[in-house]
């Protein structure tokens, strides 16, 4: 499996990681076959993290491997704030892994400001960490987060993190540009080493996983964290990986006119339509992907996907921040009016006028009911 050194550090992983989230619901014989088959396959990299399962997907992974602990870096997650908490867990975390050190902890979920200060203020989990790393338990420390990335923009101007993951896919580009405008150039200017996750878009791109997986890993990341639980899905993982090829630019811009998951819906953030306008419909779309990743777009759907979007809709728990940024806004869609005339500049065929007003329908707090 081809390999990329991750950023400033002195390891080098594979294309694609391992991620333990679902290994929680996987048997450990089952567990213990594929880990082991990743490995033999020539993958490097296995993550997880102390929440999964109530440690249960540590539990599974240092059993199923930790006698070939030399063969593969090893990654958890500590979702505790204060440095006792977080000591303690860490610790907990090398028990259950079956190991006396990890190559990354990750300070995980950092969903906000107040999260990032409060890892790092006297008494906060980063303590924790660099004790752990004094004491030769931790190589690096890093940071997650998924969704907007405020927290972590603002945690990698605080702090020298070696580390950061979080989720890139061609689905949420346009719900949190930010990920791919702002917090992964300010990584690589920092140095501050890049993971990626979430290819899949939680499962939202299931009908596009080569295309999704290979969009990611154009991208500056340095591996791809790929959940996995049977072996069907780990023989494909490995056989995009095996063709890799970096995606032009040119077939990005293609994938963003043409993905069937975007289809003649979902706001691609051209500017187009913001030119006529008295307002930018674009700021109003991006407060939609805060609040359900415009994934609820008014049409009759099968009942499979219809499932899929109220279960992914509010994954990253940003609904209530969009219904405030709405409520202070100086712009409100008023769903009196025609916005026709918007549509023909849309070069994706969007239905504008449609998409203002169910979108005032989601933020509102009026009665109009789409």
């Amino acid at each position: 499996m081809q390999k990329r050194m991750l950023g400033n550090t002195e390891m080098e992983l594979s294309l694609i990681g391992f991620g333990g989230f679902h290994l929680v619901e996987t048997p450990q014989s089952q567990v213990n076959e594929l880990l082991n088959k990743y490995l033999d396959r020539g993958g490097n990299y296995i993550e997880t993290a102390a929440q999964y399962g109530n440690t249960m997907s540590e539990s599974k992974i240092g059993r199923a491997v930790s006698s070939r602990r030399d063969e593969f870096f090893l990654a958890t997650k500590c979702l505790e704030r204060t440095r006792d908490k977080a000591a303690e867990s860490i610790d907990h975390s090398l028990k259950n892994l079956n190991t006396d050190h990890l190559d990354i902890i990750f300070m995980h979920g950092v969903q906000s400001i107040d999260i990032s200060e409060t890892i790092l203020a006297p008494g906060g989990a980063m303590e924790a960490a660099l004790e752990a790393q004094r004491q030769g338990k931790v190589k690096y420390i890093g940071l997650t987060g998924h969704g907007q990335p405020t927290g972590l923009i603002h945690a990698i101007k605080n702090y020298p993190y070696d580390v950061l993951m979080t989720g890139i896919n061609y689905y949420d580009r346009f719900n949190f540009p930010d990920v791919e405008t702002i917090l992964l150039p300010e990584c690589q200017k920092r140095g501050i080493s890049l993971l990626g996750m979430k290819a899949i878009g939680d499962g939202y791109l299931y009908r596009s996983v080569k295309t999704a997986i290979r969009y990611t890993l154009s991208q500056p990341i340095s591996s791809l964290v790929l959940g996995i639980n049977r072996n069907e899905y780990l023989e494909e993982d490995l056989a995009i990986v095996d063709k890799f090829e970096p995606m032009s630019q040119s077939e990005q811009e293609k994938l963003f006119s043409d993905a069937l998951e975007l289809g003649r819906y979902v706001c691609r953030q051209c500017g187009k339509c913001s030119n006529v306008a008295e307002f930018d419909p674009a700021e109003i779309f991006l407060l939609e992907g805060l609040y359900d990743r415009q994934m609820v777009d008014g049409y009759i759907s099968d009942p499979a996907h219809y499932a899929l979007t109220e279960r992914l809709k509010h994954w990253f728990g940003h609904k209530d921040q969009a219904l405030a940024k709405y409520r202070k806004s100086s712009v409100k869609i008023n769903p009196e009016k025609d916005y026709r005339h918007l549509n023909s500049y849309c070069p994706y065929g969007i239905d504008i006028d449609r998409k203002l007003k169910l979108v005032h329908h989601k933020l509102c707090d009026d009665d109009f009911i789409f």
